[in-house]
């Protein structure tokens, strides 16, 4: 009974939903009024485009069209070639420096920079072949520069007149001495003579070593005790060497003028190749003499002194000439080698025979030519050797001696090898020499004169 009903429930709503479907197709069947219907068919008029948005698209077309015959594939992209290789990064550095103190050597001053002992052997090695260790003095200074680990890679030990020592320390160590660029400058000045020439330069602002060069030069003509009364007048050209405004190293005397008792004696000292200092009296020449080291300063004369290194008074008997090490020295007049070898605190000697009675003597050498020979014949002006520190001596320098019949003689103040020097001398020469000295002095002293490598005091 319950199954019946279900299916005659069924049926009635399929007879219901059939017939409303049949109602809804019939009714989409309608006809659609006619203003709807033609309301459905319009359509916009297309825009007009102006006449030359229409040329230029024909005219674009034509263009793509013939370019495309001449098209050709592109080359392949290749990225830019790069040369520079990127910059290494340095490792961080550390820089330590200060003032050598009195009596300090040069490994305690490492030691205080922290170095290791090993690394300060390095560094007393590299640095003492360029120089002597034993002249650290106050006034020098140290500088230097360890990566990270501690160890040096530059030390640099700074000396007097602006000179520095560096050793760098890298796959190789290297050591070199660097001068300051200096500017030379030539300098006049005059002083009057009221107590002594020492006296009178210092109070005019020259320096008063000149007179140790006044009384090299003059010491065997001029009495200066006995012949000079007061007032007389000084002047003198001197070359310094100068690092802005201060001076370095020592000045070279170049020329002086004297007047004593009615006299005027002139020195002219070399700044050639000649090596020949000329001293005149009232314009003539009066001696010669050559230098074994040419622009040398003479640092100790002929006559008793303190002896540098036994500090006791005894005969100093020649003339020491202060130079750098490897200054060629050269023989002062011409002869015969008579010996080369060495001599009990003479160091490296070499001896030159001038006739029968003068010997001159070059002592402390640290080289000799090894074409030099005994016996060989030598002119004036020919290298026989270079500057050292050999035999009894404190620093480089030339000692210079002459003997007449064994006996040392001041080289300044006798004239038998002074003669030999060149027998036929050419005075000429000399007078021009002395002449343009002259000429240089008064240009400098002159009022208003403006010389851009000159300066008057």
């Amino acid at each position: 009974m319950m199954l019946r009903t279900t299916a005659t429930g069924w049926a009635i709503v399929a007879g219901v939903s059939g017939a409303a479907i049949f109602a809804a197709g019939t009714w989409l069947r309608d006809p659609v009024p006619s203003g709807l219907d033609e309301a459905s068919l319009w359509l916009p008029e297309p825009p007009t485009l102006p006449d030359t948005i229409e040329h230029a698209a024909v005219r674009f077309a034509t263009m793509q069209s013939e370019s495309a015959r001449d098209q050709r594939p592109l080359p392949p992209f290749l990225p830019p070639a790069i040369d520079a290789q990127p910059p290494a990064i340095q490792p961080p550095l550390s820089t330590w420096s200060r003032d050598i103190a009195p009596g300090e050597t040069l490994d305690e001053v490492l030691a205080d920079a922290g170095m290791a002992a090993s690394d300060r052997a390095s560094v007393a090695l590299a640095i003492g072949a360029e120089y002597d260790l034993r002249r650290l003095r106050p006034g020098h200074s140290l500088t230097v520069v360890s990566t990270m680990d501690g160890g040096p890679q530059t030390v640099t030990l700074a000396i007097e007149d602006g000179v520095r020592i560096e050793a760098v320390f890298g796959t190789e160590m290297i050591t070199q001495v660097m001068a300051p660029e200096t500017e030379v400058v030539t300098v006049a000045g005059e002083a009057i003579i009221s107590t002594s020439v020492f006296a009178a330069l210092d109070e005019a602002g020259i320096p008063a070593r000149f007179a140790v060069d006044l009384a090299q030069m003059l010491g065997g003509t001029v009495d200066f005790r006995r012949e000079m009364a007061g007032g007389e007048r000084l002047r003198l050209l001197w070359r310094e060497a100068r690092l802005g405004e201060d001076r370095i190293g020592q000045p070279d005397l170049t020329f002086a003028a004297l007047e004593i008792a009615g006299s005027l004696y002139e020195v002219v000292w070399p700044d050639d190749a000649s090596g020949q200092a000329t001293i005149y009296v009232d314009g003539d020449v009066l001696r010669v003499f050559a230098q074994p080291v040419v622009g040398a300063r003479m640092s100790s004369v002929f006559g008793r002194r303190t002896h540098p290194v036994f500090g006791n008074v005894r005969m100093h008997t020649g003339v020491d000439f202060a130079a750098a090490h490897g200054t060629p020295v050269q023989s002062t007049a011409p002869g015969r080698v008579s010996f080369i070898g060495w001599r009990n605190g003479y160091g490296r000697v070499v001896e030159i025979a001038h006739g029968p009675d003068i010997m001159t003597r070059y002592a402390h050498l640290s080289t000799v030519p090894e074409s030099l020979a005994e016996g060989q014949r030598v002119n004036a002006g020919d290298m026989i050797g270079r500057v050292g520190e050999t035999g009894t001596t404190t620093a480089p320098n030339l000692h210079y001696e002459v003997l007449v019949n064994g006996r040392p003689t001041d080289p300044l103040a006798d004239d038998r090898l002074a003669n030999a020097v060149d027998p036929e001398a050419d005075d000429a020469a000399a007078l021009s020499r002395l002449t343009e000295a002259r000429a240089r002095m008064e240009q400098i002293l002159a009022p208003n004169s403006a010389t851009s490598a000159s300066e008057r005091l």
